[in-house]
């Protein structure tokens, strides 16, 4: 996307990055429980990274709940146990989501699992957006100034 002043294009609009890791495309068979009642929350993980990992919900939960997540590495036998968090909840109403889901942020991996993930995740592709990416306006207009 083009920047323009005055009608002159001076640059390109930058892209705003949110994310600490990319994100990886894979379908993971999980067990999602609720700390405060161990009620079973969700079942499918839907895209994975070192940090965590989008869930389908089969029950309403809140963002800001504590949950306990085991699931299983893509190409491998190994289970991960983690607690986390819902830091985010999709009630699946915008084009493209995948009805209610929710992403869950890992409180913490120690080192070896995080690198046993990084390595099960090597070559998966990143999930398609759904959406147009947020511009980084400050960035764009500092770019443009100097032009």
């Amino acid at each position: 996307m083009a920047l323009y002043r005055g009608g002159i294009m001076v640059g390109t609009l930058i892209s705003a990055q949110q994310r600490r890791a990319v994100r990886h495309a894979v379908r993971v068979s999980c067990l999602v429980l609720r700390e405060r009642d161990s009620r079973l929350v969700g079942s499918l993980g839907m895209d994975l990274s070192p940090h965590g990992i989008l869930v389908r919900a089969h029950y309403p939960a809140l963002t800001g709940e504590p949950v306990r997540v085991t699931f299983r590495l893509p190409r491998a036998p190994d289970w991960i146990g983690a607690s986390a968090t819902i830091a985010r909840v999709v009630h699946g109403r915008r084009p493209g989501d995948e009805g209610h889901c929710f992403g869950l942020e890992f409180d913490s991996l120690d080192p070896g699992t995080v690198r046993r993930l990084r390595t099960s995740l090597l070559r998966r592709p990143p999930p398609l957006p759904n959406r147009e990416p947020r511009i980084d306006y400050a960035a764009s207009i500092h770019l443009a100034a100097l032009s």
